[in-house]
């Protein structure tokens, strides 16, 4: 006789009313600000095992701030501890890890759990979220996925057929040992002007390939010392005033890219700074950009240029024509060989990953709603996704200065919405179409004009329709002042039916 085989029960379904997924700067902003409203059911989902993001995900030699640490910080929790002016990337894994701990954040993350699909059941009123570790329902969801979370490797021909390391600065192996070997570098972002100087003087040959050359400035860098830093810990004001003065020299900057022809003042002390450190004339011919300052990101680094001038070190600007098992041969026709491929790529900007996974009512994706184009609401909200949040969502990135910033009016935002609907009774609340239509014409009409659109370069800030969908083309004060006041009438609220309410419940 045959046993009888038990069938599998279904995951349990977890819920809350509010689910935050990633467990970076913007995700932890948003639970801090919730907690401080009162709200305590929310759930952080996090797909890896420790908090952190990017600063977690990112631990390749050099890696470090662009932005000084004291204003790249919460503004609820000043670190009076910084090391260096620049934070290293530990300290700020570290000083995230500590948020987390202080204000109780922990308990509401379920870590190592993917988000692989988000769907939107308008009768019920809320987000039904898979993972790899079971369902979610939830009546809000904010998608702190960050823009710089999944690296982009571009097609290169032959790549499978090498047989040495190939990887990501974003994935770099914690066994991988530079000395001695023949390196291929390929990209020369933020993340490269990093990593290329840490490793230069260890390996023994370094190849590295480079489409556009960057704007590097001076980093103006070094340690704070034990007497600065204890004054900060007695007199809070001092660290204050600090933060202050940063962000209003920052902020500054800003009309440069408002107004590209005060860039060139800042492009005489790039050049400069390129001419002190490169005597070659053929290498810095090679490195001198073509395009206005800042219309790609400005760099900074002491120690980029210096690493590039040494004697084995190769800048290649001809391009990559195919990989071999043990080299890269150049479209100049030479191969070089190499034990290793490090791509400094930067990430999935312009197609992000998580906009193919979230899908509204009608079945329909993000990615299919942005059209290539991404548009929201203050950068937030979407007309046609009700109840979603994105942080670091459509033109909330900054060229100028820390978008910590930003960040903080988002979740601002976000909570003050939330809010918003409970006021009124709603289960289910979005922008109208009318005030995602009109945010958007502003931030068309400031960006006319900008570095950005006008600084003749192709960037990844520009989406696949040639618009400037990742950054704000004005002063970070006043998209806070426009954020963290709600204004009910951009919203439009409903309630589901009665019955669908009571299902939830129960």
């Amino acid at each position: 006789m045959n046993a009888k085989v038990k069938s599998a029960r279904p995951a349990a379904t977890t819920r809350a009313k509010v689910l935050i997924i990633g467990t970076g700067f913007g995700g932890l902003a948003t639970a801090y600000h919730l907690k401080k409203a009162g709200e305590r059911d929310f759930i952080i989902l996090e797909r890896k095992g420790d908090v952190g993001g990017v600063w977690r995900d990112n631990s390749y030699p050099g890696c470090a701030c662009d932005v000084q640490s004291h204003l790249y910080s919460f503004s609820f929790a000043p670190n009076p501890d910084w090391s260096r002016h620049f934070s290293p990337q530990a300290e700020i894994h570290a000083y995230l890890r500590k948020c987390a701990k202080d204000f109780g954040l922990l308990p509401h993350v379920r870590f190592n759990h993917d988000v692989t699909g988000m769907d939107w059941q308008e009768e019920a009123g809320e987000w039904v979220v898979q993972t790899g570790q079971g369902e979610f329902r939830a009546r809000h969801v904010v998608g702190a996925f960050g823009s710089l979370s999944d690296p982009a490797i571009p097609r290169v021909d032959g790549l499978d057929n090498f047989q040495g390391q190939v990887f990501h600065s974003a994935t770099w192996p914690k066994d991988f040992d530079p000395r001695g070997k023949r390196v291929a570098v390929i990209g020369t972002g933020a993340s490269a002007l990093q990593f290329i100087p840490a490793i230069q003087p260890e390996v023994a040959q370094m190849h590295v390939f480079q489409r556009t050359p960057p704007w590097v400035m001076p980093r103006h860098d070094g340690p704070i010392h034990a007497v600065t830093r204890l004054a900060y810990r007695r007199l809070p004001l001092l660290q204050q005033a600090e933060r202050l003065r940063l962000y209003s020299q920052r902020e500054s900057f800003a009309l440069g890219f408002m107004y590209p022809k005060l860039m060139q003042q800042a492009q005489k002390t790039a050049l400069r700074h390129l001419q002190d450190a490169v005597r070659d004339p053929v290498l810095r011919a090679k490195l001198t950009p073509d395009y206005t300052l800042g219309c790609k990101r400005i760099l900074i680094s002491n120690t980029y240029y210096p690493a590039l001038a040494q004697a084995n070190v190769e800048v290649s600007t001809d391009g990559i024509a195919t990989v071999t098992a043990d080299g890269v041969i150049g479209r100049d026709g030479v191969e070089r060989k190499v034990d290793a491929i490090i791509f400094g790529t930067g990430f999935q900007t312009k197609d992000l990953p998580f906009a193919h996974y979230i899908r509204n009512n009608q079945g329909r994706t993000l990615a299919e709603h942005w059209a290539g184009s991404p548009k929201a609401y203050m950068g937030t909200t979407m007309h046609g996704f009700p109840n979603l949040y994105l942080l670091h969502g459509p033109n909330t990135g900054l060229g100028h200065t820390s978008v910590i910033y930003m960040l903080e009016a988002q979740a601002e935002h976000i909570v003050g919405v939330v809010k918003h609907a409970a006021q009124n009774g709603y289960d289910i609340v979005e922008p109208t179409a009318q005030a995602e239509q009109a945010f958007v014409r502003m931030i068309e009409r400031d960006m006319k004009g900008t570095v950005w659109v006008a600084g003749g370069c192709d960037s990844w800030y520009l989406d696949e329709t040639g618009r400037n969908s990742s950054l704000w083309p004005n002063f970070t004060f006043k998209f806070r002042r426009l954020a963290v006041e709600i204004d009910a009438d951009a919203y439009q609220g409903r309630r589901v039916a009665a019955q669908a309410a009571e299902k939830v419940r129960a």
